[in-house]
């Protein structure tokens, strides 16, 4: 695994909104590479990459933004360890976002990009406001992929195929992807640049993976050094052996504003000193149909039906701040 280039992606901050020292990064990175590639901006600033000449492309995408709620120290570093990367700052000695969440993803694009003779990438701007890069998206340049893979899940075994009550992907794609063998699961997901696709018409079968991260949006997330293999091996296999167009037309969707709740639950149960104010920040594009009073309701009944108690609730926070 490249690590070098790995830990210059976690090196670069780019917070939503101010992507431009990733996107030169990425634009003088991939025309290095060899083989016949072009490079290209829509007016929002989202990249288009092709490389090679095919009738039909594999097609991979990521985000470029990270959380801009956390910061990096001038003194950021990538410090790895014998399994895990985090990020950390020396001289104010605390733990800060290493920005996994989606440079995993964009680490597996490109170590695509340099190993096949033909693919296609796009690189969003904005997904973690509200995937507004995607939805930007100049669509012909879909007209001629085979499939859309988004590694940017948490994890290292979730395949997902709906989110919401939004299908993805066919039946047919998934039986080729033969997820069991290498370790995946289908599950359900949250809003990202995949769904935005879909819902604007993108009418082959789309999935995202998880690619090795945990803990996202907080200043304690890490990679998982051999989850982030696992995707790039699995992700790997699907480029080379899943050589038919897999059409999927997306049918009336459905989203109940209270779907994810347990995803909520789980953060408190994380963290019980967060506010509905700090859930909505950090999350909204996670949950893009919940708003302040819907996470004011969570939050209520989370106090209500899982913390029995005041003292309870206090031991809870004891606990955490022993972390």
């Amino acid at each position: 695994m490249n690590m070098q280039l790995l830990k210059r992606l976690y090196s670069i901050y780019s917070p939503s909104g101010k992507e431009q020292k990733m996107v030169k990064f990425l634009c003088s990175y991939i025309r290095q590479l060899p083989g016949n590639i072009s490079v290209s901006k829509d007016e929002f600033g989202n990249l288009y990459v092709v490389k090679g000449e095919s009738e039909s492309y594999p097609c991979l995408v990521s985000h470029i933004d990270q959380v801009s709620h956390c910061n990096h120290s001038k003194d950021f570093k990538a410090v790895e360890t014998r399994e895990i990367i985090f990020g950390y700052s020396p001289k104010n000695r605390r733990f800060e976002n290493l920005g996994a969440d989606d440079k995993n993803g964009i680490f597996i694009c490109l170590e695509c990009l340099k190993k096949y003779d033909a693919v296609k990438v796009v690189f969003f701007r904005e997904e973690e406001t509200g995937c507004r890069g995607s939805s930007e998206v100049v669509m012909p340049f879909f007209d001629d992929v085979r499939f859309v893979i988004q590694p940017d899940r948490k994890g290292n075994s979730d395949l997902i195929t709906s989110i919401g009550y939004s299908d993805l992907c066919s039946e047919k794609f998934i039986e080729a992807l033969e997820p069991e063998k290498w370790g995946y699961m289908e599950e359900n997901g949250l809003m990202t640049d995949i769904l935005a696709l879909k819902e604007k018409g993108l009418e082959v079968s789309c999935i995202n993976v998880s690619c090795g991260y945990y803990n996202a949006h907080t200043d304690e997330e890490i990679t998982v050094k051999k989850d982030l293999m696992k995707s790039l091996m699995f992700i790997e296999h699907i480029i080379e052996d899943c050589t038919d167009i897999y059409p999927h037309t997306q049918s009336d969707s459905y989203f109940s504003p209270y779907e994810f709740e347990d995803e909520v639950y789980d953060m408190l149960n994380y963290d019980p000193t967060l506010t509905p104010e700090d859930l909505y920040d950090m999350y909204s594009t996670n949950f893009p149909h919940l708003k302040l009073e819907d996470y004011r309701k969570i939050c209520e009944d989370y106090r209500m039906f899982w913390v029995e108690d005041e003292e309870d609730m206090n031991e809870k926070t004891l606990n955490y701040g022993k972390r």
